[in-house]
């Protein structure tokens, strides 16, 4: 996609892989389950198949979207830059989209790896809701290792103002 002809970007939204309840941590801490990592590694693979490489990542700082990433990279996926950045851990939608809002115009794809109800709600907030087979699915469930692909039209810090699509949702399983 030529973003700088048509001014389109792309939004990466991702929810963590499945994480493991086996250790007795807090939350922030608990790590991903062997199918979070497998389901990991089939969004790398899913964005590596597809050429999409984000210009800029922001990561949640919390374990299991850390590892999440990881095991993404294991699976091809690749970035330009990486930023952990706590503010997205238990982050509602104004805080996600502040956040999304000051990516750098220079940026044409981004991937935002956080949390549910967060990443779900954010999806929903900016997006025209149409009659799709994604829509669909997205309303079923946005389960872990799920990810939303939403064209944005115009610069980052106008998110919200002009309305988004839904270009797929796609639930990563390896």
């Amino acid at each position: 996609m030529d973003s700088e002809a048509n001014n389109q970007r792309m939004l990466v939204l991702v929810r963590h892989g499945k994480s493991s309840w086996d250790l007795d941590v807090d939350d922030h801490e608990r790590p991903l389950s062997a199918r979070g990592r497998r389901d990991a590694e089939a969004i790398g693979r899913f964005l590596s198949e597809r050429s999409l490489r984000p210009d800029l990542v922001y990561c949640s700082t919390a374990t299991r979207t850390r590892q999440t990433w990881e095991c993404a990279m294991a699976g091809g996926a690749t970035a330009g830059e990486v930023q952990y950045r706590r503010e997205i851990y238990q982050a509602w939608v104004p805080e996600l989209m502040k956040l999304v809002r000051t990516a750098p115009a220079e940026i044409n794809t981004l991937l935002v790896l956080g949390h549910a109800p967060g990443i779900p709600d954010l999806v929903e907030y900016v997006c025209v809701r149409t009659q799709s087979k994604d829509w669909k699915q997205l309303d079923n469930k946005f389960p872990t290792s799920g990810f939303a692909l939403v064209d944005v039209p115009g610069p980052w810090k106008e998110l919200g103002k002009a309305r988004a699509e839904l270009d797929s949702f796609v639930v990563a399983r390896g």
